[in-house]
């Protein structure tokens, strides 16, 4: 239910709208309409703005996380709402709820997800029309559901995607009196350049429209060094760096509960399933049915791992091209790559797409032997939240060269960096040639991501996020 303060402010705005239409419509009347339309509007917007910015005592406690996208699949905003409510806050959690969330989120009461539609398959006359048609159907969303939510101290928004949420979130702010923060995980124009082309009108107006309200936050976070100095050089922006740290549920993973994940995957995807009957045996792993002791499979396979959200930053042919060596094709769509998986003729290779719940995702990469990363970030200054993770897991990953990656990846060290199919293909075969072996670099790797293990989110979150919230107005 939407608090009075809410209510009363909608219907001044309501009755406010009246005003100026009546005053409009009657032009001619012996009355003198837009007198009283601007003298009724004069005297509602003060109530209006009063309404709106009516402060509680548990106002200043209260925080809004908001991502315009799906819930379930933004991690890092994930993160967020469960510091905040480790510190006390009660969080207002908005996005779209096409996913679920992590349980830790679900369960935390202090946590409360209000969903948005999302809109899709949007088909108003020309595809400009409908782009339009659509933002302006999200704003009025947005607007519905942060005037009629209670009073937030701050508003923590996650950008990209920022239209129309910064605009929107802004004005509310203003309106409201509260604190804009936003999280730069990326610039949005350079990711519809993927699609579009840098000099496509639309890319050219989202670019003009960060550019020009991205600096009126209140505070803002960003994900990178190098982001951190383009934001100031740029976009006069100043920001703080917030570097992705995995949370800890990203750890290695016991062998028993390998072996419990192996055996449900088993029951639905055959390829971790063994070839003999034996209940107690996966591809990978064996329980001894006399103790209940797991262990790994002396003959097991490597277990290679590629999170993929199969979108235009990531080209997934240049891991099936080091695979088999065929001819690289690229193409955005999960589709394409399944046709194309289906097309490959591979030898000593199974190839596995599996979806994933959030609880599981974590004991996969906990399990596994080598972490592939195919992501290319579209303005070369963030990076992959998969490869923190797969980190957080002591995994060691290969991932495709970008600007900016060395903060993160580091080359000979706790993984390396390859330029195309054929440097990949080149260095799997140098890491899994000894394979169980750990005396080789992949063991190597393992052992320098155990020795220097850095923060967790919740230190780095403490250290960087918690003074700006806890800062006086």
């Amino acid at each position: 239910m939407a608090p009075r303060c809410s209510c009363t402010a909608l219907l001044a705005v309501s009755l406010t709208v009246l005003a100026l239409l009546a005053g409009l419509l009657a032009p001619h009347s012996a009355v003198r309409w837009p007198a009283v339309s601007l003298a009724v509007a004069a005297a509602l917007l003060p109530l209006w703005g009063r309404s709106l910015r009516r402060r509680d005592d548990g106002t200043s406690r209260r925080v809004c996380v908001l991502v315009l996208g799906d819930i379930g699949r933004s991690p890092r905003m994930q993160y967020h709402a469960l510091s905040l409510s480790k510190h006390g806050y009660h969080v207002t959690f908005v996005g779209f709820s096409e996913t679920k969330p992590h349980q830790d989120v679900l369960s935390e009461e202090k946590i409360t997800i209000v969903p948005i539609a999302e809109l899709k398959g949007v088909r108003v006359g020309p595809k400009v029309v409908s782009y339009v048609t659509k933002v302006t159907v999200q704003s009025l969303q947005l607007l519905r559901v942060l005037l009629t939510m209670e009073l937030q101290a701050h508003v923590l928004m996650q950008n990209p995607p920022g239209l129309p949420s910064i605009a929107v979130t802004w004005f509310v702010c203003l309106l409201r009196g509260s604190r804009f923060i936003i999280d730069w995980h990326n610039y949005g124009y350079t990711i519809m350049a993927l699609s579009h082309g840098p000099a496509h009108p639309i890319v050219r107006l989202a670019k003009w429209y960060e550019r020009f309200f991205g600096p009126l936050a209140s505070h803002n976070l960003c994900v990178t060094n190098a982001m951190k100095v383009d934001l100031q050089k740029n976009w006069g922006i100043k920001a703080t760096t917030l570097y992705d740290r995995p949370a800890s549920i990203f750890r290695e993973t016991p062998l028993k509960l390998q072996h419990e994940l192996f055996v449900r995957l088993a029951a639905v995807y055959p390829q971790f399933r063994h070839a003999g009957s034996e209940a107690e045996r996966t591809i990978f792993s064996v329980r001894d049915p006399a103790d209940g002791t797991v262990t790994l499979r002396a003959e097991r396979p490597a277990l290679l791992l590629s999170s993929t959200s199969w979108t235009e930053d990531e080209d997934f042919s240049i891991l099936l091209t080091a695979l088999e060596g065929s001819p690289a094709r690229k193409g955005p769509q999960k589709e394409h790559y399944m046709k194309l998986i289906d097309s490959l003729h591979l030898e000593h290779v199974e190839i596995c797409t599996p979806w994933l719940e959030a609880e599981d995702y974590p004991l996969l990469l906990g399990s596994a032997d080598l972490g592939v990363c195919l992501h290319k970030s579209s303005s070369g200054l963030d990076l992959p939240m998969k490869v923190v993770d797969m980190f957080g897991c002591c995994l060691p990953v290969c991932a495709v060269h970008f600007n900016c990656l060395d903060e993160l990846v580091k080359h000979e060290e706790n993984g390396l960096i390859f330029k195309d199919s054929a440097e990949l293909a080149e260095q799997l075969k140098t890491l899994l040639s000894d394979f169980p072996s750990s005396d080789g670099k992949l063991g190597t790797f393992r052992r320098n991501l155990h020795s220097s293990r850095g923060q967790r989110w919740d230190d780095n979150w403490d250290q960087n996020v918690l003074p700006l919230i806890t800062a006086p107005r």
